[in-house]
């Protein structure tokens, strides 16, 4: 695996502590712990996933050593964790980072649309993956699905249907006029090129996996 620029060594004991989370284990690539995790280290979930895979099968004698050094510990950990975290400045935006330019990058996907603070970009992914599903005709809060959907992102279902009448416009076929907020429309536009052109079923697998984050 490619080593990511904001990764460094004292990045695997919170890691650590949260593999050692009950139930202990590798954790969902999109749970909440997973993303907050990833938000603090400023490296993605994807990447913080296979390095989980690293502590279930440690593939270096450091790494070994580090596994058993916390087995069965999880209160030194904690604590050493701690200790980390207010030596260096750790999510703090402190002396972790001092000399790092940090480039924001997959976390604006999990952070509030400026203007429209109810959605999330990753939000918007799993409305596009619905999209997909259905037709101009069924995109209304008396669909199914799209209420089922709503209440999975915990917004109203009308919310979700302005974000398929966005995407309306995004669409190459439909292009359909659009009234939606333009920070709305904008943030659309940009899951729509990330995304709207690939393979279904590999935002369908994204949008599933996605749903761990909203449990």
């Amino acid at each position: 695996m490619t080593t990511h620029n904001q990764w460094t060594d004292e990045c695997w004991l919170p890691l650590l502590r949260l593999y050692m989370k009950r139930p202990e284990g590798v954790k969902p690539m999109f749970s909440r712990d997973m993303v907050e995790l990833s938000l603090e280290l400023h490296v993605p979930p994807q990447y913080l996933y296979g390095q989980m895979f690293r502590l279930r099968r440690p593939d270096t004698p450091w790494l070994r050593r580090l596994v058993e050094r916390y087995a069965g510990s999880p209160r030194r950990l904690a604590r050493d964790v701690k200790t980390l975290q207010r030596m260096q400045g750790l999510g703090s935006g402190g002396g972790f980072y001092d000399g790092v330019a940090v480039c924001e990058t997959f976390e604006r996907d999990f952070r509030p649309l400026p203007g429209v603070p109810e959605l999330e970009p990753v939000m918007l992914v799993m409305v596009l993956d619905l999209y997909f599903r259905l037709t101009p005709a069924t995109m209304a809060v008396e669909t199914p699905e799209v209420a089922e959907l709503a209440r999975v992102l915990r917004v109203k279902p009308a919310v979700v249907v302005g974000v398929l009448r966005a995407f309306m416009s995004c669409d190459p076929y439909l292009s359909r006029p659009c009234s939606q907020p333009p920070a709305l429309l904008a943030a659309c536009r940009d899951v729509w090129q990330r995304y709207g052109n690939g393979e279904p079923q590999e935002l369908a697998a994204l949008a599933a996996q996605l749903r761990e984050y909203f449990r």
